[in-house]
């Protein structure tokens, strides 16, 4: 039962109401983009050191996977010019490129095979080494070759070549890209018997994991969403 002076406060002109609470939706804010400062910068980090780590390789007599690691296969069967061969080998794909991933990403990739061809003539005149062990030169050559492609991919840009062969591979056959890639990069190594020592093979192999390890555990969609 309640007591006079609550009826009192409630009938009363001066009575002050709650005012309605109202729930305004805060609008949905996308990721912010990088500059095209920021993706010329990192294209340019990405190259250099991607370039590194394909000279430690080289320097090391090994190879890895893609069409970097085919580019290396074939200077050693053929005693051509590794930036030469890069940049040929790559060709191809540009096409495909351009037809899966747009104008914009085909533009960056040229521009990056491009820079890595020409690091990659520079570089041995800048650097050289009396000793290189051949296990620290292809697990670091990779590793660094890994950060290398790890940038170019969060600036919209690749090296190129399997990656884009994997994807159209899924599309019209319904292959998986992941195992498209890996079955590519397993055949380079392998022919690379026919020119490097089993030993070199065989290391070149945990070097290949090691890069994509590193790209494994830091390229998954949805965890870096700036463009």
């Amino acid at each position: 039962m309640c007591s006079p002076c609550d009826y009192s406060t409630v009938n009363s002109p001066s009575a002050v109401l709650p005012e309605p609470t109202t729930t305004h939706a805060t609008p949905l804010v996308g990721p912010p983009r990088h500059t095209i400062v920021e993706d010329m910068l990192a294209i340019l980090t990405g190259t250099i050191t991607t370039s590194l780590g394909l000279f430690l390789l080289k320097s090391a007599g090994a190879v890895t996977g893609g069409t970097a690691g085919l580019s290396l296969l074939i200077s050693y069967a053929a005693a051509l010019p590794f930036p030469v061969l890069f940049l040929l080998v790559n060709a191809p794909f540009f096409a495909l490129a351009l037809w899966k991933k747009g104008v914009a990403f085909t533009v960056r990739t040229i521009i990056t095979v491009g820079l890595v061809s020409l690091f990659s003539s520079i570089i041995p005149s800048l650097v050289s080494f009396e000793h290189l062990d051949a296990v620290y030169g292809i697990l670091v050559g990779n590793l660094l070759a890994g950060v290398g492609m790890l940038i170019l991919f969060r600036h919209g840009s690749s090296l190129g070549g399997f990656n884009v062969l994997a994807l159209l591979m899924q599309e019209k056959f319904g292959w998986r890209a992941g195992y498209v890639q890996m079955g590519l990069d397993v055949a380079v190594v392998i022919a690379a018997l026919a020119v490097v020592s089993p030993t070199i093979v065989l290391i070149s192999a945990l070097g290949a994991a090691v890069l994509n390890v590193v790209l494994a555990l830091n390229h998954r969609p949805g965890r870096y969403v700036a463009g």
